[in-house]
This record gives C-alpha cells, sequence and structure tokens, in this order.
C-alpha cells in the first residue's frame, strides 16, 4: 500500500461565503486593506479569485486576472496565523498556473517596496522590477510608490504537486 500525504492546504476557487475570513486577513495584513466590495466586484467579473484552505479555516487568497495573453496578480495574501508555512509561495506558483493554462504569456503585479517579504518572494519566483508606479498606495503619511514586477511565464515550470483548483476561476 501507498500512502499519499495531503498538503496541510488545499485551493479552490473563492466563493461569497469566504468573503468573511478574506477580509479578516486582509484587515490583519494591510493597514489599508481592500474594500468587501471590491473583492465582490472581482467575484463578480470573473477575475480568478483562489483561497488557500486550511483545517483551521481560509489561510490566505489570491486574485488575479487574465486579459490578451498577459496576467495581472491583483491580490496575494496570507493572513498572519498562517505565515511562514509556503502557502503564499504555493498560491503564486497557483495563480502562475493558472495563468499558463489561460495562455498569458507574462505576469505583472505591484508591490509596495516595503514589503521586503512580498519582493523577495517575486523575485525568488522570477519577476523582475521594470518600472515604478509613484504614488501608487495610501501610506500613513501621504502615498508610497509601487514597484511594478513581471515575468516570463515561458519559462516557469509550474507547481510539483497536485492541487483542487484546476481550471479554478477561469476568466
Amino acid at each position: 500500500m501507498v500512502a499519499v500525504v495531503k498538503p496541510p492546504y488545499q485551493f479552490r476557487p473563492m466563493v461569497h461565503g469566504d468573503l468573511v475570513a478574506v477580509i479578516g486577513n486582509e484587515k490583519a495584513s494591510y493597514p489599508f486593506p481592500w474594500s468587501r466590495s471590491i473583492f465582490e466586484d472581482c467575484l463578480r467579473v470573473g477575475y480568478c479569485c483562489l483561497v488557500a484552505e486550511t483545517g483551521e479555516g481560509v489561510a490566505g487568497h489570491g486574485i488575479m486576472m487574465v486579459r490578451a495573453g498577459e496576467a495581472h496578480i491583483l491580490n496575494l495574501c496570507v493572513g498572519p496565523a498562517f505565515r511562514r508555512r509556503g502557502i503564499a509561495r504555493a498560491l503564486l506558483h497557483e495563480l502562475l498556473d493558472v495563468a499558463r493554462r489561460l495562455v498569458a504569456s507574462s505576469a505583472f503585479l505591484e508591490v509596495r517596496p516595503s514589503n521586503h517579504g512580498a519582493v523577495h518572494l517575486y523575485a525568488d519566483t522570477g519577476f523582475h522590477v521594470i518600472g515604478q508606479r509613484p504614488g501608487y498606495y495610501p501610506a500613513a503619511f501621504g502615498r508610497e510608490d509601487a514597484l511594478v514586477m513581471a515575468r516570463d511565464l515561458s519559462t516557469f515550470a509550474g507547481q510539483s504537486r497536485d492541487s483542487s483548483a484546476s481550471g479554478a476561476g477561469d476568466t
């Protein structure tokens, strides 16, 4: 008999019933979290909206738009109680897998330069800085610039494990 090891989290499409947990993770993670209406709009227009779910609940979420052969990762968040478990990296890989299946050849995102962990994660996943958006994010005192990062998806090897989000969030 062969034992199958199940990962400690699974990916699945986000549903409206997830929004309380998703917004809770957002509020615990960011000083300027997305509002419920932004998430509702993303679901309504058919963006790829995924959650990472553990036995403890919704650990994180990712939102991505795929159009005209390009993927734009709009939001990637893992709640503080679930960090340091590899969930953000796996969720990013899952989004990039979905983008490849939807025939995107490149992926883009914006990130706060002050979010060193996220910048490192994206760089470690093959993203590189291609520009900057001045005053993009609200900040405690004024506005913060965004780094614009991109990566070529033709060289993305994808996930090495199964996930339950195959075809999730088709756009």
